[in-house]
């Protein structure tokens, strides 16, 4: 009864490891030394936009949302305004 006991746990330990195995991606085999690295994705880079800060309050973001004015570019129409008036430039909405 201990020997068949035996074989029993034994095909178990096979047949989970063998299915283990079955289940897992193939593995790929690892790049070699000489070989060059890859280029980074080139959609990854096209994506990118550069960022400004507003003159007044040091905020960053994207330069297709800032407002330019006199004296640098702005997070809002309030910051640019402030900034002009605090220049002396004649502000831009009461012309």
């Amino acid at each position: 009864m201990i020997k068949i006991l035996f074989w029993v746990v034994l095909l178990a330990v096979v047949a989970f490891v063998l299915g283990f195995k079955r289940g897992r991606p193939p593995e790929r085999p690892s790049p070699r030394r000489d070989a060059p690295p890859a280029p980074p994705a080139p959609s990854a880079v096209s994506d990118l936009e550069p960022m400004v800060s507003c003159a007044e309050c040091g905020t960053h973001l994207p330069a297709s949302e800032a407002l330019p004015g006199r004296g640098g570019v702005f997070c809002s129409a309030e910051h640019r305004s402030a900034h002009e008036a605090r220049l002396g430039a004649p502000r831009a909405d009461r012309s």
